[in-house]
């Protein structure tokens, strides 16, 4: 076996990665950026090697650095882990010709698979189900244009060397595709050095189901069963869980036995994922094949107990298979929420910064689930803009669906970070919305559930009472702090703008009992809060909870899920002003458009004096290597201009003002 391996990756699968490195009693060697000096990876690896600026195109894409390092530390083997250098078959073809192992499959393999012009078309010899498009080259918008009429709008404009929800856009018209085929082969070109588009037909209300494979040295190939990616944004993977809501037995297994003959057509010999995409009825049309780890794998591993990167490093040892497809079965389910450094209340835009509080679930086993957390990074890190905004992969696990839907509602509830914008409240969202808990997904479950973004929800009956109930407790035990305890018995407590009416009482064992006008009695009991905390924990009638609250003030800012609110612990005679207080007026921003992310200005196509039509592009933002394109919301004329093509923004930057 390997003594030691180099990671050529950063941040939560070089953690990942070590992990299992340091279980099998295996050196590691960790290159860096510098970006990534101070990050847990390097902490963790038993040694690390610089390799270059944060830009990746200086650090983590070039191979000359990670040749060197290899030769530098005495590594026999290199693992790259997803994305930077873990599909390029030039890459792979180096090591193996310098004597170096490449954790992964054979160079041959993913030049085969990592084409998805020519995977396709390897997919269809292999009698495996594909999606009607156009798998050749496509050089003009123009060309583009004609294509799309003859397949049919709507349209998939894809990079041929995409990854990552990169390089994507769905068409609808013919403008549509010839804004988005320019925006994908630049997206395309920046991100991945290639260029080549090709045009697919887009599925109407799909679900994105992969299934995951593993081969070896030795010709054997088997699958572990699929995983359902639906719940996406931007093309970009957010939940995903395993098994699918959706398959059957027979469906999972023709599913399999195509994933598994195309990967044995390629000869291939490590963990890979075919990817499908499934119409509502079960059928099904291959997407891709990733030649690589893919960042969902987790889930196959709660279900089935294998651990992947394990697989791979024995297999790239050449090691056979020790099971064959008859010896995996599917145990329990389990679901993945990627916490990113995002702002769902500002579509999902990027938010980079410092991670100043980071309270993470406690792992392992909670009772009615299982919890596992894998994140790169640590109170205090800085979230880089050079990098993809991920923060954790949290996962729970549990016996049946609603176990594993229940334990990831609970694992986000545990969950606290400050310093930046954070999707844990969307994932929380979704997490007790019943269209997901019935298991009725599609790829378009964001934009349909939310169709004018996220802007939270409002607060279950549930909900109200563990705001209220907070809300009273915290009060009670910041007044006997300042030693100003009140015998009072009734309050009012206000919910942003809604009063309830609270009587307060203790029992025997000095628990709370709160009476509700019109609504019962409730008790709160085994209370873990003190002031300075960011999260309130206690047990409701019972059920624990946490909700995440910040002192202000005049109250409290208190967040349960997806439920937030300014929560006030008032009497009744002041609560009866508070009613009265106007309405703050909200700034008018409607003549300016502002950057929506910290990034780089790509292009600002707009003149002063220029006349703007609604819809026209005004700007083009750079940021975690997307394309973001800005689009004037009504007509104008060109007053000022904030900045030039290069320029470094912050979030709410004025690009463009209008007279």
């Amino acid at each position: 076996m390997f003594s030691k391996i180099l990671i050529a990756n950063r941040g939560e699968i070089a953690v990942r990665i070590i992990k299992t490195c340091r279980r099998m009693g295996i050196k590691t060697v960790q290159v860096y950026s510098e970006a990534d000096a101070g990050s847990l990876a390097v902490e963790m690896a038993d040694e690390a090697v610089l390799i270059g600026p944060a830009p990746a195109a200086q650090s983590y894409l070039l191979a000359d650095k990670i040749v060197e390092a290899v030769r530098q530390t005495g590594a026999q083997a290199v693992h790259p882990g997803f994305g930077f250098l873990s599909e390029n078959a030039g890459f792979a073809r180096r090591l193996r010709d310098e004597g170096i192992a490449f954790i992964g499959p054979n160079p041959e393999a993913i030049e085969a698979m990592g084409d998805k012009i020519s995977s396709k078309k390897l997919a269809a010899e292999a009698g495996v189900s594909t999606v009607p498009g156009h798998m050749g080259l496509i050089e003009t918008p123009e060309e583009a244009v004609k294509i799309a009429n003859e397949i049919g709008y709507p349209i998939m404009i894809k990079a041929s060397a995409g990854g990552g929800g990169k390089g994507i856009r769905v068409a609808h018209s013919d403008a549509d595709m010839a804004e988005g085929f320019a925006a994908v082969k630049a997206e395309a070109l920046n991100a991945f050095g290639d260029d080549r588009v090709f045009l697919e037909k887009f599925i109407i209300d799909p679900r994105h189901i992969e299934i995951q494979v593993l081969g070896d040295k030795h010709g054997h190939v088997v699958h572990l069963f699929e995983r359902e990616c639906s719940i996406q944004r931007r093309n970009q993977k957010v939940i995903e869980e395993a098994p699918s809501p959706l398959l059957d037995e027979a469906t999972r297994a023709a599913m399999g036995a195509q994933a598994v003959a195309l990967a044995q057509a390629v000869n291939y010999d490590s963990a890979g994922t075919v990817e499908f995409v499934a119409g509502q009825d079960k059928s099904f049309f291959f997407l891709e094949m990733n030649t690589r780890l893919q960042v969902e794998h987790p889930v196959t591993e709660l279900i089935t107990g294998v651990d992947l990167v394990e697989q791979m490093i024995r297999s790239a040892w050449g090691e056979k298979l020790a099971f064959e497809q008859k010896d995996l079965s599917i145990n329990g389910w389990a679901i993945e929420s990627r916490i990113y450094a995002e702002d769902p209340y500002r579509g999902f835009l990027p938010s980079i910064g410092r991670l100043v509080r980071y309270e993470q679930p406690e792992e392992g086993d909670q009772g009615d689930y299982t919890v596992r957390n894998d994140s790169g990074v640590r109170e205090g890190d800085e979230i880089s803009m050079f990098y993809d905004p991920m923060i954790a992969k949290l996962c729970a696990w549990g016996e049946t669906r609603e176990d594993a839907v229940t334990g990831m509602a609970r694992a986000l509830e545990d969950t606290h970070l400050s310093g930046l914008g954070h999707n844990v409240p969307f994932l929380a969202a979704v997490m007790d919305q019943d269209r997901f808990k019935s298991g009725n997904l599609s790829t378009s479950y964001i934009k349909d559930e939310f169709p004018d973004g996220f802007h939270g929800l409002r607060p279950t009956v549930a909900q109200e009472r563990i705001l209220i109930a907070s809300a009273l407790a915290m009060h009670e035990v910041i007044a006997e702090q300042d030693g100003d305890p009140s015998d009072r018995t009734d309050w009012i407590v206000m919910i942003d703008k809604t009063p309830h009416g609270v009587g307060l009482s203790y029992d025997e064992d000095e628990e709370m009992i709160l009476t509700l006008t019109g609504g019962g009695d409730i008790r709160l009991s085994d209370i873990d809060w003190r002031p300075g905390l960011a999260q309130f924990k206690a047990e409701l009638d019972g059920e624990a909870f946490t909700a995440e609250v910040k002192r202000v003030a005049d109250g409290f800012d208190i967040r349960h899920r997806a439920a937030r609110a300014r929560v006030r612990v008032l009497r009744p005679h002041v609560a009866e002003l508070y009613a009265r207080l106007p309405e703050k007026a909200v700034a008018d921003t409607s003549k300016l458009v502002l950057s929506p992310m910290p990034g780089l200005v790509v292009s600002i196509p707009v003149v002063v004096g220029q006349e703007v039509k609604t819809g026209e592009t005004v700007a083009i933002i750079e940021a975690m290597k997307m394309q973001n394109i800005l689009k004037a919301e009504r007509d104008g004329v060109v007053k000022a201009v904030g900045a030039k093509d290069g320029d470094p923004v912050a979030a709410d930057d004025v690009l463009v003002e209008f007279g």
